[in-house]
């Protein structure tokens, strides 16, 4: 019986040419691009072309494929140090292809893969150090951030899943340099965008938990329900790491729900230079960590890991005719928001079995080591401006000083694009107190010291040819 939509005898070829693609794409990030490739004209107008009514040959589709994938900005290139990226782990890829093979949904009970899922998230719970009972991956850090929160707002009233606020006068907390994805959270929950309170910031720029100590008491004092505090292991401007001890402090008494948003950052928490940031993850409630980030692996692995897996079940877990419970087991659907669910555990699972958690160490300390050199460099550079204190994770703002120029705003703003535009280094801008930075961030295990040297070298010799008046 032939099926319509197989590849019938075509499909060993055209595995076999992917796998040549993916090995080819696989050698190249070993070593970063001089020049960033392009896309064609021709290829361009194929990407405006309207939907195919026929089939079009397997080989020479991936081949079209590939090319836009080659002329795509790759964040698992060595010298990608914008925004905070990802870097393609290559067994994570693996991963990926067996996954999405298999096409395995954990809404339900999914057999063996339900058994790895637990697995998965038991490691990475027990690398970070956090004394999770439970939790669930899901695409990215925006969800892991809803997640928590939805299960904060139904600890802190509960019933509010069914009845809304129902009057409630309520506040939840995070630094005024949390990651958006805790404001639209709390927009989503019904929670309101006003009712967020930005707690203040120390000279480290983390946040202040004697400005978090006096709000939540004169809050409560007034009748107003905290929610949560969500604290930052990482803010993404400037890789901050609020100080989780003292918020603790803060929260335990109170009996309020911590939240720690690590999406970026956490990893560093099993690292031996900057775990001591982290002191108190242990006395947290819940937290965010995006293994597509700085554990490596593809996109999209994110996870939420909590103290206690019935604060998620009494937030999400319903009773349909269609969803068998048996013993009353908690399905997946019960403790996370997602029904359809792919196995995103297979590519941190293989990724710690085949690598091991020491590789993992390993490569945040070299970022950490990588970040730190940026900065010793820069601030011994005349040509260079750095912050004051030097960088709490692997986030290291500069600025390029050019002698006589009226605005050195504009003239890093031009170089930034400059940049971008030359190829060799990519890096984003960061506003910060109003001042615009080049903002490198090193969260890829393919970036090497010469890369760092580079990257400054590049930003100096670009920075020369601009202003006279930009």
């Amino acid at each position: 019986m032939t099926y319509p939509l197989t590849l019938g005898a075509k499909r060993e070829a055209a595995l076999e040419h992917a796998a040549a693609l993916v090995a080819r794409a696989w050698r190249e990030f070993d070593q970063a691009r001089e020049v960033e490739s392009l896309p064609s004209e021709s290829l361009l107008a194929d990407l405006t072309g309207p939907l195919p009514q026929e089939p079009h040959d397997v080989i020479k589709s991936l081949d079209e494929a590939a090319e836009v994938l080659d002329t795509s900005l790759s964040q698992a290139r060595p010298r990608y140090l914008a925004y905070i990226g990802s870097s393609g782990l290559e067994v994570g890829a693996l991963a990926d292809l067996l996954a999405h093979s298999y096409d395995i949904n954990l809404a339900l009970d999914a057999r063996a893969a339900s058994h790895l899922d637990r697995q998965a998230l038991a490691w990475l719970a027990e690398f970070l150090g956090f004394p999770a009972d439970g939790g669930s991956f899901t695409s990215g850090g925006t969800i892991s951030n809803i997640t928590a929160l939805a299960a904060a707002r139904e600890r802190a009233i509960p019933g509010s899943r069914a009845s809304g606020l129902n009057g409630h006068r309520v506040r939840v907390y995070c630094s005024r340099e949390a990651h958006y994805s805790v404001t639209r959270a709390a927009e989503l929950l019904g929670i309101g965008r006003d009712n967020v309170y930005d707690v203040d910031i120390d000279e480290l720029r983390r946040m202040d938990a004697t400005d978090l100590e006096r709000q939540i008491d004169a809050d409560i004092a007034d009748g107003v329900t905290p929610i949560a505090v969500i604290a930052t292991g990482g803010t993404t401007l400037t890789g901050a790491v609020d100080p989780l001890d003292a918020i603790a402090d803060v929260c335990g008494p109170r009996g309020v729900w911590l939240h720690v948003d690590g999406a970026y950052g956490l990893p560093a928490a099993a690292s031996q230079r900057s775990g001591f940031r982290f002191a108190g993850l242990d006395r947290v409630d819940s937290l965010t960590v995006d293994a597509h980030k700085w554990l490596f692996v593809p996109k999209a692995c994110s996870a939420i890991l909590v103290r206690n897996t019935r604060d998620l079940a009494s937030t999400f877990a319903h009773d349909e005719d269609y969803i068998p419970h048996e013993q009353e087991t908690l399905n997946a659907v019960d403790i996370t928001l997602e029904y359809s669910r792919p196995l995103r555990a297979l590519k941190m699972w293989l990724a710690f079995r085949v690598h091991g958690a020491q590789a993992f160490r390993d490569a945040i300390d070299r970022n950490l080591a990588e970040a730190n050199l940026l900065y010793e460099l820069a601030a011994a550079n005349p040509e260079f401006e750095t912050r004051e204190h030097p960088p709490q994770l692997s986030i290291v703002p500069i600025r390029h000083v050019h002698p006589g120029c009226p605005d050195p705003d504009a003239h890093n703003d031009i170089l930034c694009r400059a940049i971008q535009a030359d190829g060799r280094v990519y890096l984003s801008p960061a506003v910060i107190d109003g001042h615009i930075w080049l903002r490198p961030c090193f969260t890829n295990f393919r970036t090497t010291e010469e890369d760092v040297r580079i990257t400054l070298d590049v930003a100096a010799e670009l920075g020369r040819g601009l202003c006279p008046e930009h």
